[in-house]
Order: structure tokens, then C-alpha cells, then sequence
């Protein structure tokens, strides 16, 4: 199993960016996936997740309302619309399967395939 996001950059504040993780190697449209991030000198942090139908997604309170994240799994991909963007928003962004099917979880304990990452750096 392979994870790949991209989409990351660098953007002044209240600007947007897409990212994007790419899925391969394996069948996930009954896992969910999940975004996380990792600022520097940080503790990586839950972002937000989707279930496998795309219809229940969970936020951290601090993006609710300015990030929206979805998946395609025709096309195994997930995405994070990033919106209204902050310095505090600045980290590496990574994305994760979760370990069991069926299983809904913010911890990354719970997450077992993970991507590379991708940059985000908001200037202020």
C-alpha cells in the first residue's frame, strides 16, 4: 500500500490550497481515511477524516468550517480544500488509512498506512 499527497506550497494568509493523496496498492473503499499534520517543533496532530461512503466527515475544532475534506474512490483519492488559511495552519500535512475496515478513529494509532507528506506554509 502506498500513500502520496501533494498539493502543498506556500500561501499568504486567507489564501487556499487543495491537497490531494493519492491511494495505491490496495483496496480502501471500506477504510477511513484521514488527514493529519505536523508543525515544527509539534506533537502531529489529527485534521480531519472521512468514512469510506464519503458521507461522515470529522473535523479539529480549529478547521471546522474552513477545511472540507472528501474522497473519490472510484479514483482512490482524498482531498483537503483548505480554506481562510493561518500561520497556525503551517505544518506537514499527511495522509492515512486506518488499520481495520469499518473502524472510525482520530488517533493515529488507529491509522496504519501513511503518506510522505506535503508542506503547507502560510505567511502572514
Amino acid at each position: 500500500v502506498q500513500l502520496q499527497a501533494s498539493g502543498g506550497g506556500l500561501v499568504q494568509a486567507g489564501g487556499s490550497l487543495r491537497l490531494s493523496c493519492a491511494a495505491s496498492g490496495g483496496t480502501f473503499n471500506t477504510y477511513t481515511m484521514a488527514w493529519f499534520r505536523q508543525a515544527p517543533a509539534k506533537e502531529r496532530e489529527f485534521v480531519a477524516l472521512v468514512t469510506w461512503t464519503g458521507k461522515s466527515t470529522y473535523y479539529k475544532d480549529s478547521v471546522k468550517g474552513r477545511f472540507t475534506v472528501s474522497r473519490d474512490n472510484d479514483k482512490n483519492m482524498m482531498y483537503l480544500q483548505m480554506n481562510s488559511l493561518n500561520p497556525e495552519d503551517t505544518a506537514v500535512y499527511y495522509c492515512a488509512v486506518a488499520r481495520e475496515a469499518g473502524l472510525v478513529a482520530t488517533a493515529q494509532g488507529q491509522y496504519e498506512y501513511w503518506g510522505r507528506g506535503t508542506q503547507v506554509t502560510v505567511s502572514s
